[in-house]
């Protein structure tokens, strides 16, 4: 292949294959500019329903609804070119059933050209993975903290401590049993972590589980400070945006009231400036 030539996304069956490789980078994405930001630096790019509480100020990812997923794939996909995307599927759209789920995960897919869907659940969901697998759906796991359940988990808590190890150890044996391609461990103590690397044969994409995971994804708007209404224990701020989007209101607000702005530079003369 040409140096020059034009870098395709990775498919599920890429990511599969980085299993023991080099550790798989991925972030969230809702909008355009922020996918093409960080489409040269991500081998997939997740549509996460954290969009719910990140962008619309959502307690949590319940309220968050099939419009709202396929309202920001479509935008995330303008702006990827080399990083493959990824959707979640949001809370109440497959947990009744394979055939709900397949019908929604290929709405999905085809309304916003996503290489695979996300779910969350373990041992539970294995049917409903094989199901979609085998009707053309890739599919990306994701156990341990799964937020959609965070009422039946009794809030935020780290996942697989004490007797909850083996369920865990279960649940990622079995979707990768189910055919998933990948799968997000969250929240989980580094070395459980470690042992399921180990253990199975799909990557694992750690958020909260340590170093040794075949990968890692953050919420963008988390690690570049964007939001600060709580900060997790295991997201570390690589730029504080936040802060300074506030103080360049601020300065505006203050310049404006002072008429300072608009100044020369910004206004429109009566005639045209001649060449």
């Amino acid at each position: 292949m040409s140096a020059t030539a034009k870098k395709r996304a990775p498919l599920p069956d890429d990511i599969r294959a980085a299993k023991g490789g080099a550790p798989l980078v991925s972030l969230t994405a809702y909008t355009t500019p922020m996918a093409e930001m960080m489409d040269d630096h991500c081998d997939f790019v997740l549509v996460g329903d954290s969009v719910g509480m990140v962008l619309h100020g959502l307690p949590s990812t319940l309220g968050v609804t099939m419009e709202m997923m396929i309202m920001h794939g479509q935008a995330v996909a303008r702006g990827l070119k080399s990083a493959m995307m990824v959707v979640d599927m949001p809370f109440g759209s497959y947990e009744e059933g394979p055939q709900q789920a397949f019908r929604n995960a290929a709405r999905l897919m085809s309304e916003t050209g996503a290489g695979a869907v996300k779910l969350e659940g373990g041992v539970v969901m294995a049917e409903t993975i094989a199901f979609l697998v085998s009707r053309g759906i890739p599919v990306m796991a994701h156990i341990g903290l799964t937020p959609q359940s965070v009422n039946t988990l009794g809030g935020y808590k780290v996942q697989g401590r004490g007797d909850d190890r083996d369920a865990l150890i279960a649940d990622a044996r079995a979707v990768t049993d189910a055919g998933a391609f990948a799968v997000v461990l969250e929240k989980v103590p580094a070395n459980l972590a470690d042992l399921i690397t180990a253990d199975i044969a799909i990557p694992t994409i750690g958020i909260g589980a340590g170093a040794g995971c075949d990968g890692q994804i953050l919420v963008v708007d988390d690690m570049l400070g964007l939001f600060t209404a709580f900060k997790a224990k295991f997201v570390k701020r690589y730029a504080h945006l936040g802060d300074d989007g506030a103080a360049a209101i601020a300065n505006y607000a203050e310049e404006v009231r002072a008429r300072t702005f608009p100044a020369q530079e910004h206004i429109f003369a009566d005639e045209a400036p001649k060449k």
